[in-house]
């Protein structure tokens, strides 16, 4: 039987020789882009037109003055104003494989040849269905259940998608409960359960949620009888009303407070006991820890109903046990992805897997070391300026500046974005600063130079 005519399309040598041209000419063009640069004084006024114009088209503006040219070179991305600068916040995680990767590049190829520009619910090709066998093979690798997939076009999406399926297993129950500071998205149903009373403004309530107490950092125990009376009192309150918990192993936007394996054993084996669904909100946590899943990095597997993940994954899903398979018509999207974000999400997987990422001496955990050991020095050199402590997971790093006192953590923000490094905010009270870094493609030397710059933003601030 002769080949399909994609095939014989995939196997034509004009498309290889093509492909080593783009690689190759990108490779040329990145060879300028090797350290962090300062803004080019002639371009500053057109590149403030541009963002002032971006700001009144978009409603408000860019939380940072980021408006990429196309082009950069692993943790380093140029911008229309000429700078360079170390991405270590990477679109809040999602450039895992940091800037014009040339890995990415190819899967981009193969998605601009997969025909169809969007896949979605009624015509998806193999690489769809590949992906879904890809996210669940690496969930149950430890033992975890999640049978089924379902992608979805965002991280928000992904979430709604989970809440759909809980409150249908578990009808007529019509709250869930989830964490205080949790993030969970920004669509209307997320809106509600994000704990974040500005993310909510105008907008009515969609979902009843109760919030729990959160793991306090030395107190395991007391915290633990603290989120379970919460959890029980709150239970019996609404006695056949509560369909879930939500669990962010390591809260994003709340402050990179992480939790651990004592502590979530312990409140989802609870759960179970009441009979919740235990979610799981892997949005930002995936790929950042000791395994592909931070539940799998807590050994939390028997336990997990629901998972949702995004970001560095390039195309979100929902993830699901058999016992959560929800009924035909719950769940469907005209689009579940376009096809480059398909090969991209693939490409990813695999150069995770391949590239030594996971595992106790992994890039991430090893990472973490770095940045632990440099940040301490700069502490133990300026005790006045960073705090001594590091919050988060793996390569989910966050720290105090100045006692996370709002005004002067922005400042240093700003002032470590004109020197060459992006960084973010989190938490709000106290504000800490965030880093999301693409490890997998850094070398250790771009540690030391980012925290170098980091110490000088420090000494600036001051000086000002």
């Amino acid at each position: 039987m002769p080949d399909l005519a994609a095939q014989q399309l995939h196997a034509d040598p004009r498309l290889a020789q093509a492909r080593q041209l783009i690689v190759d000419s990108l490779a040329d063009a990145q060879q300028s882009i090797d350290r962090p640069r300062t803004a080019d004084p002639d371009k500053a006024h057109a590149y403030q037109q541009q963002l002032d114009a971006f700001a009144k088209l978009r409603g408000g503006a860019l939380p940072i003055p980021y408006l990429g040219s196309g082009l950069g070179n692993g943790p380093l991305v140029e911008l229309l104003d000429g700078s360079v600068k170390y991405d270590m916040i990477c679109g809040i995680g999602v450039h895992g494989l940091g800037h014009s990767d040339s890995g990415l590049i190819n899967a981009g190829l193969d998605g601009a040849l997969a025909d169809a520009v969007m896949q979605g619910n009624l015509q998806q090709n193999s690489e769809s269905k590949t992906l879904c066998d890809d996210l669940v093979e690496r969930a149950c690798r430890q033992g975890a259940k999640l049978a089924h997939c379902f992608l979805t076009t965002s991280g928000s999406m992904a979430n709604d998608n989970a809440l759909k399926i809980i409150f249908q297993k578990h009808a007529p129950a019509d709250r869930i409960m989830a964490f205080g500071k949790c993030f969970s998205g920004r669509t209307l149903a997320m809106a509600s359960v994000t704990d974040k009373a500005a993310y909510r403004d105008g907008l009515p309530e969609t979902v009843k949620v109760g919030y729990l107490p959160f793991l306090k950092a030395g107190e395991v125990g007391k915290s633990i009888d603290s989120t379970i009376k919460h959890l029980d009192n709150h239970v019996a309150r609404y006695a056949g009303r509560v369909a879930g918990v939500m669990f962010e192993m390591i809260q994003g936007e709340g402050g990179y407070n992480a939790g651990n394996a004592e502590y979530f054993t312990a409140v989802m084996s609870r759960c179970k006991e009441l009979g919740l669904a235990v979610w799981v909100d892997e949005i930002q946590s995936f790929g950042r820890t000791s395994a592909p899943f931070a539940f799998q990095h807590y050994g939390l597997d028997d336990l997990i109903d629901v998972v949702s993940v995004g970001k560095m994954t390039q195309v979100c899903a929902t993830l699901f046990t058999s016992d959560y398979n929800p009924r035909p018509g719950l769940i469907s999207q005209t689009f579940t992805g376009a096809s480059s974000q398909i090969f991209a999400a693939r490409e990813v997987l695999q150069r995770l897997d391949e590239g030594g990422v996971f595992g106790t001496v992994g890039l991430n955990m090893t990472y973490r070391q770095r940045f632990a050991e440099e940040l301490q020095a700069i502490h133990q050199r300026h005790p006045d300026k960073l705090g001594p402590s590091l919050f988060g997971e793996g390569t989910m790093i966050g720290f105090e500046v100045y006692d996370g006192d709002a005004g002067r953590t922005k400042a240093v923000m700003n002032r470590l974005y004109d020197l060459g490094v992006i960084a973010f905010l989190c938490g709000g009270d106290p504000l800490r600063l965030r880093f999301l870094p693409p490890v997998a493609v850094m070398q250790p030397g771009d540690v030391q130079a980012v925290c170098s710059l980091l110490e000088q933003a420090l000494m600036d601030t001051t000086a000002a």
